[in-house]
């Protein structure tokens, strides 16, 4: 399966592609990706973030 956005989103459905791609549930993915950024002062966070939004294509219809 490869790394894609996906269609359950909150906001660009970063972490949602990356829980269909290791098998996780989205929500799982999300509170871990808030609480690493958080932890690492948000700021690289919120960058990998938007490298991702714009790296990541997007899910299929």
């Amino acid at each position: 399966m490869k790394l894609r956005r996906s269609n359950d989103r909150m906001i660009a459905g970063v972490c949602g592609g990356i829980a269909e791609w290791i098998g996780w549930p989205a929500d799982k993915v999300r509170i871990l990706y808030v609480i690493l950024s958080i932890l690492s002062a948000a700021f690289p966070g919120i960058i990998a973030y938007l490298v991702l939004w714009l790296v990541m294509p997007e899910a299929e219809a």
